[in-house]
Order: C-alpha cells, then sequence, then structure tokens
C-alpha cells in the first residue's frame, strides 16, 4: 500500500519540534556599535514583504521559522537549507518563505540580528536578505560579544552599508515587522525553532531527509 503525504506529516510539536528547544535558552549580550558607524536616527518601519524565494504559483509553499540565536537554526541553515534551495528553489519547484520568531534565545540578539536581517532586505532583494541571514547563521557563536560587528561584516560583503545595517540591529526600527511574523508564528502554535511547514502542515523535524520526503509527497499529490 503506498504511503500518504500525512504519513510523513504532523502537527508542529512533535518530539524533534519540541527537541528544537534545546538548548536555545539564552542570556545577554555585550556587543557595542563599531566605531564610526555614526548614521542617525533610522525610520521605523512597520511592514515589508515577505522575504520569499521561488515562484508564487509554485505548487508547494515551505514556511520556515527561525531565530538567529538558536543553534537549531543555525544546522538547519547551514546543511538543510542548501539542500532545499538547489533541489527545489533554483528549479522554481517551490515557494520558500522565511518568518522570524525570536523565542528569544538571546534576549538582545534574538531581535538584533533580525531587525538588521529586514534592514538588508528593505535596501536589496530577497536573495541578498537570504545570503545575509545565512552569513549571520554561520557567525553565530560571536552574536553575544560581537553582534554588531558580524553584521556590518556580513553586510558589507554582500554590498550593502554595513554601518547602516548594525545601526538597525541597535536601533531596531523593524521592531514591529519582526513582531508580527512572532505573532503568525503563535497563531500556529509554533514550540519552537526552527518550524518548517509544507503546504501549512507543520514538520516533526527539520532535517533533510524528513523536508525532503514532504515536499516531494506534495509535487507528487499536486501531479
Amino acid at each position: 500500500m503506498p504511503t500518504t503525504r500525512r504519513s510523513y506529516l504532523a502537527a508542529v510539536g512533535g518530539a524533534a519540534a519540541v527537541g528544537a528547544t534545546a538548548g536555545c535558552l539564552g542570556g545577554g549580550s555585550a556587543s557595542a556599535l563599531p566605531d564610526g558607524c555614526d548614521v542617525g536616527s533610522l525610520d521605523t518601519v512597520s511592514s515589508l514583504p515577505r522575504p520569499t524565494l521561488g515562484p508564487t504559483d509554485a505548487p508547494v509553499t515551505v514556511d520556515v521559522f527561525e531565530d538567529y540565536a538558536c543553534p537549531h537554526c543555525q544546522t538547519f541553515t547551514q546543511e538543510t537549507y542548501p539542500e532545499i534551495k538547489s533541489k527545489y528553489i533554483d528549479p522554481g519547484e517551490i515557494r520558500y518563505r522565511f518568518f522570524d520568531f525570536p523565542i528569544p534565545v538571546d534576549e538582545q540578539w534574538s531581535w538584533r540580528a533580525a531587525s538588521a536581517a529586514r534592514a538588508v532586505q528593505d535596501r536589496t532583494d530577497a536573495e541578498t536578505f537570504f545570503a545575509f541571514a545565512k552569513g549571520v547563521f554561520d557567525d553565530q557563536s560571536r552574536l553575544p560579544e560581537e553582534g554588531y560587528q558580524v553584521v556590518r561584516e556580513v553586510a558589507d560583503g554582500l554590498g550593502v552599508d554595513g554601518c547602516t545595517v548594525a545601526a538597525a540591529a541597535e536601533q531596531e526600527p523593524y521592531r514591529s515587522v519582526v513582531e508580527a511574523d512572532r505573532q503568525e508564528g503563535r497563531a500556529r502554535e509554533v514550540p519552537g525553532t526552527p518550524a518548517i511547514f509544507v503546504n501549512g502542515e507543520g514538520l516533526r523535524g527539520y532535517e533533510w531527509g524528513t523536508v525532503d520526503v514532504a515536499i516531494r509527497s506534495e509535487l507528487e499529490d499536486a501531479g
């Protein structure tokens, strides 16, 4: 008897999703804005488009909720996301959407890194946003002590003004955008990060095998 899509999908809250919060409990931050980065007050931004890759009419939509300070999100971004991108996003088979969900693992940098990333999005495009997000996850261990320097370096490396991005981390002009995403996650009963939804159904894990099977199943159902 063939295995059905629902054999692979389950409501968020399964063992792996709950496990995603393990190690994702955090404290403070001691970094300082880099010298020479006084760019003045940034305008508050209350809304931005959803960071999205892939065609809007794709038969499968993958929604991912992440916290920049969560080590499990770092693992997902470094190991699973590149596989999703090469196999499904780049060929245009799925639509992939990012949601901020600061637990917060780190009381400061779960929020500040998210605001920095939205500043990059606001000034560039979705591709650059996702590249910036991955760069921050790659340097996640430096956030508590060198967070402003991290976001500045990653932004500069992508051709975005790093001082402005660092200032966005400090001033959090995109806080309401991030909070709206967090509310969306709460509405979906996201218990921890990363939380992965495939066509609206939450997965029990975030490993590549789990995500791959779920996406393939949905593509097959779509014909």
